[in-house]
Formats: structure tokens, C-alpha cells, sequence
């Protein structure tokens, strides 16, 4: 069946299923053929990542046995990033509490060269309300560059791909500001940070995407993170709503229209395979990279196991759709 686009999808890969294995330092899982291949033909400016790397039911397909979540979390990373394909990685604990540099420089110590990571900034600097009360520290740009971002540029280095700024829902009512309001706060948080790195912001609220806020983007430095979750607006409509085409081109792919959040890790743990598949959503996302791609660009794809039951698999499947229509 012709996709959204009339593109003709071709058969999506299948990866080896490794032997169950237990005990041991975690390594990467064997690669089939068709993986290689596909890997092989991939634009080397495509960094596909999931959110995070401490899932256990990744077993077989990215890592060569079965461990409990907290040593994959620990030992996981190295063999993750031996996977061709998984050229990036969401470190979103650092969402929940502040990061130190020696956190971000263990981390870099386990991937190549070529290898970029994606950070979320702590929720502290994007949510006005904290623990019900007024969040002094919301865009707090001074505090935001020696204390957030600083770290992760530190400890990284060249590994350090994109910071992402991902704003809580019903931003307008929790900080009482109005989307011109929010678009000058924005903007002139931008331009104290002064990030030497693509800083995405992502919002949830699509009344804030009017075109002083994409103007503050641009003055800034900074690219809108295309997001795909239930509660925003459709992938297409985002980038229509840009008006240029964004570098980096940042897409998070996030959760299945019509779960929450615990409603989906309950239904798709221990996310070991695709459940509830979304080709409309694939094939708007690989329309999108493809573009910007062949447009000399670099697009940063992070999948979540929410958005169809296993991050790794949609990502497999999203890179044979992207890797068959470039040119």
C-alpha cells in the first residue's frame, strides 16, 4: 500500500534475534544483513537515537543478552553506540535533575567520534511552576548557560549534538503570559545564552507557534524540535508553520495518539516489538529528513518506545523508508 506521500514503502528489515544470553559485560547484538546494508546507505548527517538506552527488552536487537535494567543502564551505552544505525542518544535524565560534566564525560567516553548526543535541559529552566510555586529560575539564561549547559558542552566536546528545550504543556495559563509574551521572553533568553551548539525548543501548545516565535528562533540561533505527541499539532503542519527549512532539522517522535504516557509503557513494556504501528507518522517523518537531506542538511530523529512499542525498531523501520528515496 502507497503511503501518505504515494511513496511505495519497501519491506522493512528484520534484526537477528540474538541467543538469550545472561551474565557477562553487555555487547552489541549481531547484525543482519539487511541491517548492514541499510546502514551502509544511510546519509552519515542522519542521527537516529531512542530516548535513553536502559531498556532490557532490547535484548537481540540492540544488545546480545538479557541483564537487569539497571546494569544496561550502566554497561548499555557502549554497546548501543556500536550499532551502525543508533548514531545518537536522548541522555534525558538530565531533564529530571541538573547533570555535572563528569556525568557527560562518562558518557562521551563510551561512543566514537561520530557518535552525538541529544540533552534534555532541566525541566527547572523550561517550567514556570515549581512544586506548585512560582520557578524563579524559569529562562534564566545566566543560570542556564554555567550551570546546564556549560556541563554537557564540557564533558562532550565534539559529541555534543543538540540541547533540547522541551516546554511543559499549557505553558500560557502556568506562566500567564501570552505567545507575543512568551516569543520576547524567548528571544531574549536566546541571546544571553549564546549556545555554540543547536539549541531545539519544544513546544507543546500551538498557540505559541505564531511567527514572532519562530522569528525569535531564527534571531536566536535556535530551530523548533518538530514533535510528534498526541496533544501538538501534526509534523507537516509545524514545518509549514516555520516557513524555511530549519538546521538542523530536529524531530522527536514521542507517543501514540491516544495514550498517556503510563498508559503506553504499560501496554508496550518490556518494548521488545512494535505493537501499534503509525505508518502515516513514519512516512511524514522520512518525508521530512529526506527533504532536508537532499537539501545538503543534518536531521536529528529521537524515537520513544511510546510513539509505537520498541524505539529501536521504529527507528529500523523509519531509516529503510528515508535511506529508499534519497537521491
Amino acid at each position: 500500500m502507497a503511503d501518505l506521500f504515494g511513496d511505495e514503502p519497501a519491506p522493512a528489515p528484520q534484526p537477528v534475534k540474538a541467543k538469550r544470553q545472561t551474565g557477562g559485560e553487555i555487547g552489541p547484538a549481531p547484525l543482519s544483513a539487511d541491517l548492514a546494508t541499510l546502514a551502509a546507505r544511510t546519509s552519515k548527517k542522519l542521527y537516529l537515537g531512542t530516548s535513553s538506552w536502559y531498556f532490557p527488552g532490547w535484548a537481540g536487537f540492540v544488545y546480545d543478552r538479557a541483564a537487569p535494567e539497571a546494569k544496561v543502564s550502566r554497561e548499555g551505552l557502549r554497546a548501543y553506540a556500536r550499532h551502525p544505525l543508533l548514531r545518537s542518544v536522548s541522555i534525558d535524565r538530565a531533564f529530571y535533575q541538573p547533570l555535572h560534566v563528569g556525568d557527560y564525560a562518562r558518557y562521551a567516553a563510551q561512543v566514537d567520534e561520530h557518535f552525538r548526543f541529544t540533552v534534555k535541559a532541566w525541566r527547572g529552566l523550561t517550567d514556570p511552576q515549581m512544586e506548585g510555586a512560582a520557578n524563579p529560575l524559569f529562562l534564566d539564561a545566566d543560570y542556564a548557560r554555567e550551570a546546564i549547559l556549560k556541563p554537557f558542552l564540557d564533558g562532550c566536546g565534539t559529541k555534543a549534538g543538540v540541547w533540547v528545550m522541551q516546554f511543559s504543556p499549557e505553558l500560557p495559563r502556568r506562566a500567564r503570559c501570552s505567545p507575543s509574551d512568551f516569543a520576547v521572553r524567548l528571544g531574549a533568553f536566546l541571546r544571553v545564552l549564546q549556545s555554540p551548539i543547536p539549541v531545539a525548543v519544544e513546544i507543546r501548545d500551538s498557540e505559541l507557534l505564531t511567527p514572532a516565535y519562530f522569528a525569535a528562533l531564527e534571531a536566536g540561533g535556535a530551530v523548533h524540535c518538530v514533535n510528534v505527541h498526541p496533544t501538538g499539532l501534526s509534523v507537516i503542519e509545524q514545518v509549514r508553520r516555520i516557513g524555511h527549512r530549519p538546521e538542523p532539522l530536529v524531530i522527536r517522535w514521542m507517543l501514540q495518539a491516544g495514550f498517556a504516557y503510563e498508559e503506553a509503557r504499560e501496554k508496550y513494556s518490556p518494548f521488545d516489538r512494535l505493537v501499534d504501528e503509525d505508518p502515516a507518522t513514519r512516512a511524514a517523518v522520512a518525508k521530512l529528513a529526506r527533504r532536508a537531506l537532499n537539501a545538503g542538511g543534518t536531521v536529528y530523529v529521537i524515537a520513544n518506545n511510546k510513539a509505537e512499542g520498541s524505539a529501536p525498531l521504529t527507528l529500523f523501520k523509519l531509516a529503510e523508508v528515508i535511506a529508499g528515496d534519497l537521491r
